[in-house]
Order: structure tokens, then sequence, then C-alpha cells
């Protein structure tokens, strides 16, 4: 299994690991329910150095990125990050991804750790433009430090005004003693806080300066166990579960970053269109179990005369709602708002309502 520049940290301090990814990532310290209420009311810190990143560079880096990515690259700015899929010219999706625009003719892309060796071929194989591409995921490493106070924390260590960097903002910066950290105002947690990409070798002197400024405010590690269930308390979609090679950006509800602009043609960008205006067969919702259970991917999902109308992506006990939630894919006649659902669980068809997303709201 590969490492990341933390894993004898979390082997030290205990952590119960797993293979994810092929990485040897923690998958929970002090237990799932813990971590991610500590994340919800306090500050936490994940190891996503499994994550994978490209550079895109050169004057066709636009051109490139406009024609690969679902959304609309033009309307960045220098500092600004943008939330986009790889369409994959079957109206299915490559992986979801981060876009961020560095500085004239150079982009970031940050994608999922179990889809580095897809995109880089995906993104090799569409570069007719002569972009110039570099995968540097083995070189950089990456912090998330959520949650409400995650901003006073790693204040204490940069001259950075953090509260100047809007949400989908980034700027480069000392950190920690440490020069040209990217310090990103972006996070999969819905609490708040950023992500810091730096090289793997100021791996170990970073997370020592968080973990000393954090003290105070009852700082821990988090596993991947509570970045799952913090994710879906905010409906944010996992590849792998709710979107994959199958499933489109307009059935996921991802209409929002699939932009159909004259200045863009991208892959996939007529049969999306077409989806669009006329309507697709299903759609991603998120929902609660009005009924005591815990919902899990796989499970079908029914009507009240139980007949099978989707099935569950991802399904958990909200540690904050103390209720079971999750989301799905359901045939588009049973997608409105407040409509009452089954999730059949083992053998019991219990009573669920399909609601607006987030599903938790603070």
């Amino acid at each position: 299994m590969k490492t990341t520049p933390f894993t004898q940290k979390h082997i030290n301090l205990g952590a119960k690991m797993h293979e994810f990814a092929g990485y040897n990532m923690p998958i929970e310290y002090s237990g799932i329910n813990d971590e991610h209420v500590n994340v919800r009311t306090g500050v936490g810190v994940f190891d996503v150095s499994h994550m994978g990143e490209f550079w895109v560079k050169g004057p066709k880096a636009l051109d490139f990125l406009q024609h690969v990515t679902s959304n609309d690259v033009s309307k960045l700015t220098p500092g600004k990050a943008q939330y986009s899929c790889l369409p994959n010219g079957k109206g299915g999706i490559i992986d979801d991804l981060l876009v961020y625009y560095y500085e004239p003719e150079k982009y970031l892309l940050v994608v999922n750790a179990a889809n580095i060796q897809k995109d880089w071929n995906w993104c090799v194989k569409n570069n007719s433009f002569g972009a110039e591409l570099e995968n540097t995921s083995d070189k950089i490493a990456q912090l998330a430090i959520q949650g409400p106070k995650a901003i006073e924390v790693l204040q204490k260590l940069t001259p950075v005004n953090l509260s100047e960097i809007p949400y989908y903002s980034f700027t480069t910066g000392e950190f920690a003693g440490i020069s040209d950290v990217i310090i990103s105002n972006t996070g999969y947690t819905g609490a708040g806080g950023f992500e810091l990409y730096f090289y793997n070798e100021d791996g170990g002197k970073l997370w020592d300066a968080i973990f000393e400024a954090g003290k105070e405010f009852g700082i821990k590690p988090i596993g991947l166990g509570a970045r799952d269930t913090l994710r879906l308390e905010m409906g944010f979609c996992l590849y792998g579960n709710d979107i994959d090679d199958t499933t489109s950006p307009i059935e996921a509800g991802l209409g929002w970053i699939t932009k159909f602009t004259d200045n863009k043609d991208f892959i996939d960008k007529k049969l999306l269109l077409e989806q669009k205006e006329n309507g697709a067969s299903r759609r991603l919702r998120g929902f609660i179990l009005e009924d005591r259970g815990i919902p899990r991917h796989g499970y079908p999902i029914e009507n009240a005369d139980g007949e099978v109308i989707g099935e569950v992506t991802s399904g958990t006990m909200s540690p904050m709602m103390k209720q079971g939630i999750g989301m799905g894919y359901v045939s588009t006649s049973y997608s409105k708002f407040d409509s009452e659902i089954f999730i059949r669980v083992r053998n019991k068809a219990l009573k669920a309502r399909i609601v607006k997303l987030p599903i938790y709201k603070a």
C-alpha cells in the first residue's frame, strides 16, 4: 500500500487503519461520532494527501479545460476555485474535481485518489490542444482543517489574513514558516475551514505546528469515516457511490456545474443538453428516515405499493440528527421534495421523506 507523509503519525496515534484507493489511511481514531461532532462544533484535521493533483499550463490550458470539464472555466479569475466534473463521452462522469486558477495560463486540478490514473489517462487522451500537463500527485500533500474554530487555529500560523479568503477562493503564502503553501477556503464537510497544499517533505513540520496551535481549541485528527458522514449530512456527492461512469451530472443534480454557454464546446455537451431539456428519468435525492433504522448503499427504494423506484447510494445514522439519512436515485415521478418513500432495510419497508439539500441544517 502507498503511504502519505502522515501515515506513521496516524499509526502512532492509534488510528484504525485500512486500505483506501491504494493508500494506508486512517478510518477512525476516537470513534466516528466523536470525531464528527468535534468537526461540527470545534476543529479537526484530515489527511487528504491521497488526493491527486495535476498542473495544466500554457497558452492552450483554458481551451483544454473548457473541453474536458463541464463547468465554465472562463469565469474563473486568479485565486478562485471551481467545482466541476469530467464527462466521459457517454453521458456519465469520469470524476468530479476542483479547478484552481493559479495564475494566467496555469491551473491546478484536484482529483479523487481512486481515479488518479484514470483521470490522467483521460486528460492525456483528450489533450488535442497542446496544453502542458503535469501529474504531481506523488509530490504534493494536503491537509483539510475543518470546523468553526479552524480559522482561529490556522491564523496563529500565517501572516495571511484568512478572513479575507472567500469561499471557493485561495491564496499562496507562508504557513508555519513554510513558503508557497496553497491556502484554500474549500472543504467537504460544510463546517467551514481550509485546505492546505504543500510538498511532502514539509508535512511533518506543518502537522506538528497545527496540532500545537490547536491544543486550546480541542483539535483532533479525523479519519475517513467521519469525513464520509460529514459530507453526507451536507449532501455532497462521493464518487463511486453517488456519481460514477453510469450517472450523468443532470441526474445527479449537478446541472449547476454543467454550463451550456456558446463559448464552451465540452465533451457530452449535446447529449447532456438534450437530457436537461427533455428531463432525466431519475434524480439523485437526499432523504431522512422517519422510522428507526440505518440505510446503506445498495438498499432498494420503494413506493407505498412496494414497487422498487430507486436505490440508496449513500446512507448512515446522522451523528448530529440521530436519524437515518441518505441519498439515492429515484424515478423522477417520485423525486419531488417532501415526497414519501420507503427504504427496504432487511425485510422491512422503512418510511422516509425526500428533503432538499443539505440534509443537516445547522
